[in-house]
């Protein structure tokens, strides 16, 4: 199983059919800037807070340009998380939408 990438500019569609949306930057990057439905687990700390996820529900991530949110993804992936999306572009795509 693989995850699937979607535009930062429609992730509004993602969170509005109840789509998780799990910020994976640091918390200090959180803090000055966040996606107001986004819940941050940074990267680093995400192997260890999966229980904070529901494992049947969908979920999203996203960081500031989509490289740490495609890493997050795979592990969600390998870890059972079935319906997984990393956001394209991340936050930064999303402010220039």
């Amino acid at each position: 199983m693989r995850y699937e990438t979607f535009p930062a500019a429609r992730v509004g569609e993602l969170v509005a059919r109840g789509v998780q949306l799990v910020d994976v930057r640091e918390p200090h990057e959180y803090a000055a800037s966040r996606h107001p439905d986004a819940v941050s687990i940074p990267l680093g700390e995400l192997p260890r807070r999966l229980h904070e996820l529901h494992p049947h529900r969908p979920v999203a991530v996203i960081c500031e340009s989509g490289s740490r949110s495609a890493q997050a993804a795979e592990l969600l992936v390998q870890r059972g998380f079935r319906r997984v999306f990393s956001v394209a572009g991340g936050l930064a795509a999303a402010r220039r939408a």
